[in-house]
């Protein structure tokens, strides 16, 4: 079982403190340049590379802790007997001493880490583009708790079409397969 591995941080929770006008005939959206910031949220999330589904959570930061307990959650989500192997970037929180401890405690994981300064490499970027794109970039959240539903809510409904990305090397876009 493969899953590449990320974290998305720094997601905003703001609304506008003037209403975003719709679109209507002739008038494009109207949104106002103020916003209330909320607070963030951190994405952990891993792209199954087999079936390109999504397993996600939010939390509020990127600490090691955090990163264990995902990795617990795709042990689960991991079929018995299989090994796991996780594509992952050289952040910090990825290479503590309570990682270390988890993968001898879990002899069937195993973490590839992708070369430094070549995260992009890693699929689940590609999904985290979907995410700004389709939810994040316009979006407002009254709160933080707003946001994460919100997040939760776009990889379920991601998950209903997931396919897996089809690389390519004749300078096409990369679609789903």
């Amino acid at each position: 079982m493969v899953w590449s591995v990320d974290e998305k941080s720094g997601m905003q929770a703001k609304s506008r403190i003037n209403p975003t006008k719709p679109a209507v005939p002739g008038k494009a959206v109207r949104r106002e340049f103020e916003y209330k910031r909320h607070g963030t949220q951190v994405l952990f999330a891993a792209l199954d590379v087999h079936d390109g589904g999504i397993a996600g959570w939010v939390t509020d930061s990127t600490k090691s802790e955090n990163f264990v307990d995902f990795l617990g959650d795709l042990v689960r989500l991991t079929p018995k007997g299989f090994d796991l192997h996780c594509i992952a970037d050289n952040l910090s929180a990825h290479k503590t001493g309570l990682v270390a401890d988890f993968l001898v405690e879990n002899p069937h994981v195993h973490i590839h880490y992708t070369p430094t300064h070549a995260s992009w490499l890693n699929q689940v970027e590609l999904f985290f583009s979907i995410l700004e794109r389709r939810l994040l970039r316009r979006g407002e959240f009254a709160s933080t708790d707003e946001l994460a539903d919100r997040i939760i809510a776009f990889i379920k409904d991601y998950n209903r079409k997931a396919a897996p990305f089809r690389w390519t090397y004749d300078g096409r876009p990369l679609r789903a397969a």
